[in-house]
C-alpha cells in the first residue's frame, strides 16, 4: 500500500510455509523444570507428570496462561519461575525435574515443540536510497494487541512524517540474510517469546554485528523464562524482571540522562507519564550509553525497585546500534509527544550507516 510519493508502507501477506520447521532452539531438550511450560502441555506423557505430581500447578495462575496455541503466556514461562513466583516447594519442584529428565523427547515431541515457528519468506520490493525499516511483530508468548497496534501506528506516521520506507511483517521467515539486508534498521514491536529458528537468530545476529540497526519497545526486553542468552545478555543487555501491580499503572518521571546524545534531541530535562514500569534482572547501565532513568521517588515500584532505574538506552553490538526502551505498554504512551520524539530519533539514529557505532565513553570520576 502506497502512502505518498515518498513512502512505502506494506504488510506483508501470510504466507504458507513450504515445509514444517525443524530447527528450532529447543527442538532436542530434554524435559525439564526449566522448559518452557507449553512444551510440557503439548507432550502427553509429560502433561500426565504435571496432572498427578503436580496439579497445583494449575491453579497458581488463570486458565488462560496455560493455552497450547501460540501466543502464549506458557511459551515464556517455565515451572522453576513459576515455582519463584508462587513459592512452591523447592523439594517437589527437584522431584518433578527428575520425573521430566527421564522422559524420552520423541519425534512427535520435536514436531510439535517447532510448530510454533515459521520459515514463511515474503517477497519484499522496496525504493533505495531513503531509510529502509522493517516492523516485526512474531509474538509466541505474551501479545497486548492494543499496544502492538498504537506503537506500529506510531511508528507508520513516523515514517510518512520522514519519508522513511517501511514494511511490516510478523514472520520469522523475513530474517534471511537476503531479506535483511534490505533494512537499515528492524522494529522489535513488543515481541514477545522465543520467536526465531536457529537459522533465523544467526541470520540476525550476523546482520546486527555487521552494522544493522536495532530498536525495541516494552515486551521486547525479554520474558519471565528466556532461551536466548545471546538476546538479552548481549543486545538488550538485561531482562525483563517485572512491573508493579499494586497499581499496574503509575504516573512515574521520566529523567533525560544521555543529553549528548541525539537520541536526546528536543526532550525536555523531565516529564510525567502514565504506564507499566518495568524493571530488570541486572542493571544494564554497563556496556550501555542511557538515555533515560525513572525516578523512583515519583511512583511506587515496591520490592522491584532498582535504586538506578534505567528505562532507555543504546548499545553497541559489532557495528550495529542498538535502542531499547522499556516504556509502551499502554496505547497511549505511543501518542505522547515527548516519547514519539525519542522513539522518532532513535530509529533515525539506529538506522544510520554513515558510521560505525560510537564507542562509549566512561563517566568522569
Amino acid at each position: 500500500m502506497a502512502v505518498g510519493a515518498a513512502l512505502m508502507l506494506a504488510l506483508l501477506p501470510a504466507a504458507v510455509s513450504a515445509k514444517p520447521v525443524t530447527d528450532c532452539a529447543l527442538r532436542d531438550a530434554p524435559f525439564s523444570t526449566e522448559s518452557p511450560i507449553v512444551d510440557l502441555l503439548l507432550s502427553p506423557a509429560a502433561k500426565a507428570i504435571l496432572e498427578t505430581d503436580a496439579p497445583d500447578i494449575f491453579t497458581a495462575l488463570p486458565p488462560r496462561f496455560f493455552s497450547t496455541k501460540a501466543p502464549t503466556f506458557a511459551a515464556i514461562l517455565n515451572l522453576k519461575a513459576l515455582a519463584k513466583m508462587k513459592n512452591l516447594p523447592a523439594d517437589k519442584m527437584t522431584a518433578l525435574d527428575a520425573k521430566l529428565r527421564a522422559l524420552p523427547v520423541t519425534a512427535a515431541d520435536k514436531v510439535a515443540r517447532c510448530a510454533r515457528y515459521d520459515d514463511d519468506r515474503p517477497t519484499i520490493t522496496l525504493p533505495k536510497g531513503k531509510p529502509r525499516l522493517l516492523i516485526f511483530e512474531k509474538i509466541n508468548g505474551f501479545r497486548d494487541g492494543p499496544s502492538v497496534d498504537a506503537a506500529r501506528a506510531a511508528f507508520q506516521v513516523m515514517a510518512q512524517r520522514k519519508g522513511w520506507a517501511v514494511v511490516v511483517s510478523d514472520k520469522g521467515g523475513v530474517m534471511t540474510p537476503a531479506l535483511l539486508r534490505q533494512f537499515d534498521a528492524i522494529i522489535w514491536n513488543n515481541v514477545s517469546g522465543d520467536v526465531l529458528t536457529l537459522a533465523q537468530r544467526a541470520a540476525f545476529k550476523s546482520y546486527i554485528e555487521q552494522g544493522g540497526g536495532y530498536v525495541a519497545v516494552h515486551g521486547s526486553s525479554g520474558d519471565p523464562s528466556t532461551f536466548w542468552p545471546w538476546y538479552v545478555d548481549t543486545l538488550v543487555g538485561t531482562q525483563f524482571a517485572g512491573h508493579p501491580m499494586d497499581p499496574q499503572f503509575q504516573d512515574a518521571k521520566v529523567v533525560v540522562e544521555g543529553r549528548s546524545h541525539p537520541i536526546a534531541a528536543g526532550l525536555p530535562d523531565q516529564w510525567v507519564m502514565n504506564d507499566e514500569w518495568y524493571s530488570f534482572t541486572a542493571n544494564p547501565r554497563p556496556g550501555s550509553a542511557v538515555i533515560a532513568t525513572l525516578d523512583e521517588g515519583s511512583y511506587k515500584p515496591g520490592a522491584l525497585a532498582m535504586g538506578d532505574h534505567p528505562i532507555a538506552w543504546t548499545r553497541c553490538v559489532g557495528k550495529g546500534r542498538v535502542f531499547y526502551s522499556g516504556i509502551g505498554h499502554r496505547p497511549a504512551t505511543y501518542a505522547d509527544p515527548h516519547y514519539v520524539t525519542m522513539l522518532e530519533n532513535a530509529v533515525a539514529w539506529a538506522a544510520s550507516r554513515r558510521s560505525a557505532c560510537p564507542a562509549l565513553t566512561p563517566p568522569a570520576g
